[in-house]
C-alpha cells in the first residue's frame, strides 16, 4: 500500500462545495462492458486490475462497483449482486426518497394553539403543544414559542396543557440491538426535542457528586419530572435504564464517574419531555400550566404561535454531515406519509422506501428495515446503489450534500464526495468521483458479519477488533479509488 494512500485515508472528511442546483436523473441504469472482455481498453480490463481486494486481505465480504456517471457505463465490478449491509450509506438514499416526497423547500411546522377564547390574557380552554415532526427542534425553539406566547399577553390558561405528536409513529428505539445508553439510538416521534436526548452531567464534590440532568440550550436549563436519574453502588453496567408508568428511569454506576464529565442519554418519550420542557419554560415566564396530558386526536383549535424548522434540503444537509439518525428516520417517515402510505413501524416506513427505489432508481432487490442504516438487517448490493448514484447524478441536490473525501496533492485532478458508513465490523462508501474530469458513480461494501455477530453483550459498544477492521476497510475504499483514478480517467 502506498503512503500516499494511506495520509489521504486518515486526513479525515470535510465539507463537499459541490453545486447545490437541482439535476433531472436521468432514465438509465448501468450498461455492461461490452462483451468480449477483450474489445474493452487493456487498462479497464479486470484482468489487468490490481486485486486490491486481494492484496489488503481484509476479513469478511467485500462487493464494489464503479461506472461511468453520465452514461452509466460499468467501469469495474467485484461481487455486484452480493447484498450487503449499509450501514449509514442508507442515509444517501433517504435524502432523495425525502427530497423526491416532500420538495428541497418543506418545512416543519411546531405550533402552540389553544381550543378557546382569548379573554383580557386568558385563554379559556385548553392550551396545546402540536408537533410537526421536526427532527431538529431544540429547546431553545421551544422558548421562542413560549415568548411568543407571553408576548401576546397570555398570562394564564382556564384549561388544561395538553400534548398533540401527530400522525407519525411512536417507537421507542431505532434499533433494540443497540446498548440502552447510547445517544444515536433515541426514540422517534412526532414531536421530538434535542435530538430526543437529555443531558446528564456529573463532578465530584467532596465524597459525593453534584448531578444535572436537564434540557439544556445556551439560555436555558429546563428539568423535567418524568426523566430521573440516581447513582448506584456497583461495578457493571455502567448505565441501567428501567421504564415505570410515565417515568424513565437511569441508574448510573458511581465507581464509573471518575472525577467529572457528562453526556447525553436517550429519550423514550420525546412527546412528554418536549411537553414538560414547554410547562418548565412557561412557568419561568409566569405562565402556569397543568402537567401535560397527551392527547391522540386535534380538535379544533386557534393558533397561538408557531415554529417553522429550517427548510429541507438544509435539514438533509446536517443529516448527511453529521450522519443524524434521528433525522433520518424522521425525514424518512414523514416521506412515507406524504407519499400516501401509514406506516406504523420504522421498518414498514423502510419498506416503502425499498419499493420507491426500485421504481424511480432502478434497483432489483433492496431491503431495508430503517432509513438510518443503523439496523445491520438492511441489504443492498452495490449494484443497486452505484445504479441509484448514476440516476440521481453527479450536479444532484444530494451530491452537493455529500461530504469531500480529502485527496493529497499529489492526487491532482481527483475529487470524490460520498456517504460514509460504519457499524461495528461493517462499512460503506457510496458516491461520485471526478477523475481528469471524468465523473464516476461507485459504491463499496464491505462487512465480517460472523465477527459482528460473535460480539458479546458487553463489548456491542466497543467490541475488540472492531477499530482496526474498520481502518483497514477504509483504507481498501482509498485504495479502489486511487486504482480507479489510474485506470479509468478521462
Amino acid at each position: 500500500m502506498s503512503n500516499l494512500s494511506r495520509r489521504a485515508l486518515l486526513a479525515g472528511l470535510g465539507i463537499s462545495a459541490a453545486n447545490t442546483a437541482l439535476a433531472k436523473a436521468p432514465a438509465s441504469s448501468i450498461i455492461p462492458l461490452a462483451r468480449p472482455m477483450a474489445q474493452a481498453p487493456a487498462a479497464q480490463r479486470p484482468d489487468v486490475a490490481r486485486d486490491v481486494v486481494g492484496e489488503l486481505g481484509l476479513s469478511g465480504k467485500t462487493a464494489y462497483v464503479v461506472a461511468d456517471a453520465r452514461s452509466g457505463r460499468l467501469l469495474a465490478s467485484y461481487n455486484p449482486l452480493l447484498a450487503m449491509p449499509t450501514a449509514s450509506v442508507a442515509k444517501a438514499i433517504t435524502a432523495q426518497y425525502a427530497l423526491d416526497a416532500l420538495g428541497r423547500t418543506h418545512s416543519f411546522v411546531t405550533r402552540i394553539m389553544a381550543t378557546g377564547a382569548l379573554a383580557e390574557g386568558v385563554v379559556e380552554g385548553d392550551l396545546i403543544l402540536v408537533g410537526g415532526g421536526d427532527p431538529m427542534l431544540d429547546t431553545k425553539d421551544l422558548a421562542g414559542l413560549v415568548d411568543t406566547v407571553v408576548a401576546r399577553g397570555i398570562r394564564a390558561v382556564r384549561g388544561r396543557f395538553l400534548y398533540f405528536a401527530g400522525p407519525l409513529p411512536q417507537i421507542e428505539e431505532i434499533d433494540g440491538k443497540q446498548p440502552a445508553h447510547v445517544g444515536y439510538n433515541p426514540a422517534v416521534s412526532g414531536l421530538n426535542l434535542n435530538f430526543n436526548r437529555i443531558y446528564f452531567g456529573w463532578k465530584k464534590n467532596g465524597d459525593g457528586y453534584d448531578v444535572e440532568l436537564d434540557a439544556r440550550s445556551e439560555n436555558a436549563r429546563p428539568q423535567v419530572d418524568s426523566i430521573q436519574l440516581s447513582l448506584a453502588e456497583r461495578g457493571s453496567p455502567v448505565y441501567d435504564y428501567r421504564k415505570q408508568g410515565q417515568s424513565e428511569i437511569w441508574s448510573v454506576s458511581r465507581r464509573a464517574l471518575g472525577t467529572g464529565g457528562g453526556r447525553w442519554l436517550p429519550v423514550r418519550q420525546p412527546d412528554t419531555y418536549a411537553a414538560e420542557v414547554v410547562q418548565a419554560l412557561a412557568a419561568a415566564k409566569g405562565l402556569q400550566l397543568t402537567r401535560p396530558e397527551p392527547i391522540s386526536k386535534l380538535p379544533r383549535v386557534m393558533e397561538l404561535a408557531r415554529h417553522h424548522s429550517l427548510p429541507l434540503h438544509r435539514v438533509l444537509r446536517s443529516m448527511m454531515y453529521y450522519s443524524t439518525n434521528l433525522i433520518a428516520e424522521v425525514v424518512g417517515l414523514n416521506a412515507s406519509l406524504a407519499l400516501g402510505n401509514q406506516p406504523g413501524t420504522l421498518r414498514a416506513s423502510a419498506a416503502n422506501m425499498s419499493d420507491w427505489m426500485q421504481r424511480h432508481l432502478g434497483a432489483r432487490r433492496p431491503r431495508f428495515v430503517d432509513h438510518s442504516g443503523l439496523g445491520d438487517t438492511t441489504r443492498v448490493t452495490a449494484q443497486d446503489m452505484a445504479n441509484a448514484m448514476v440516476r440521481i447524478g453527479p450536479d444532484s441536490t444530494l451530491a452537493a450534500m455529500m461530504r469531500k473525501f480529502p485527496l493529497p496533492k499529489e492526487a491532482n485532478g481527483i475529487s470524490v464526495v460520498a456517504k460514509t458508513g460504519s457499524l461495528n465490523f461493517v462499512s460503506g462508501l457510496s458516491g461520485f468521483a471526478n477523475i481528469g474530469g471524468r465523473d464516476l458513480a461507485f459504491a463499496i461494501f464491505s462487512a465480517d458479519l460472523p465477527r459482528r455477530q460473535a460480539i458479546l453483550p458487553q463489548e456491542r459498544e466497543r467490541p475488540r477488533g472492531a477499530k482496526p477492521w474498520a481502518t483497514q476497510a477504509r483504507v481498501l475504499q482509498h485504495e479502489l479509488i486511487m486504482d480507479w483514478a489510474r485506470r479509468f480517467s478521462a
